[in-house]
């Protein structure tokens, strides 16, 4: 069974940082772009990072200068650093991976369950 695994979530101080990690589990042969998403209490989902195969990468406005992401094509993992915390970046975090491919299935995309990122002001 494939999916995404997320961790890595928890309270942090404003100002403070955090690194969400997340993983693919099973027989992967390939993904193609990983993203992260959030979303905070009350409004829509919103992309705030992207991470290509080949390593490009995009932010949202708002975490850009702040967050980093990172992937680990090994490890089928991505990361997301995040520094300088605002109360606003509190929201649950989603792993999104595009064009994931197994040894038997090929999927267009997965979704992880979200891991709660709460910052204190």
């Amino acid at each position: 069974q494939v999916q995404l695994v997320e961790s890595g979530g928890g309270l942090v101080q404003t100002g403070g940082s955090l690194r969400l990690s997340c993983a693919a589990s099973g027989t992967i042969v390939s993904i193609n772009d990983m993203h992260w998403y959030r979303q905070a209490p009350g409004k829509q989902r919103e992309l705030v990072s992207t991470i290509t195969t080949g390593g490009v990468t995009n932010y949202a406005d708002s975490v850009k200068g702040r967050f980093t992401i990172s992937r680990d094509n090994a490890k089928n993992t991505v990361y997301l650093q995040m520094n300088s915390l605002k109360p606003e970046d509190t929201a649950a975090y989603y792993c999104h991976a595009d064009g994931v491919t197994t040894r038997t299935d090929r999927f267009l995309e997965l979704w992880g369950q979200g891991t709660l990122v709460i910052v204190s002001s």
